[in-house]
């Protein structure tokens, strides 16, 4: 839960908090002739949102990894049974 609370308040600050909040401030900066803050409630926060996607799946690989649940995606995919269950439509 800490990882998922940690990575929800950083996506608050970079889009609502520099978007709008900090807006101002951020004004004062330019990125390409664009205010900062207009460029990341564009921009910035997307790149922010990508990024933290990257790291949470990192973050929860090596949670997998550390507690046993990792899991070899080429096996699960060449395979017709995963878990013990049939999947649909496998021959």
């Amino acid at each position: 839960m800490q990882i998922i609370a940690g990575i929800l308040g950083v996506w608050f600050i970079a889009s609502f908090g520099c978007g709008i909040l900090f807006k101002e401030t951020l004004d004062q900066y330019s990125i390409g002739g664009a205010p900062f803050g207009f460029w990341m409630a564009q921009q910035g926060s997307i790149i922010c949102f990508v990024v933290l996607l990257v790291t949470y799946t990192v973050l929860m690989n090596r949670l997998d990894d550390k507690y046993g649940f990792a899991e070899d995606a080429a096996e699960a995919v060449d395979s017709d049974v995963v878990d013990g269950l049939e999947l649909e439509g496998a021959e």
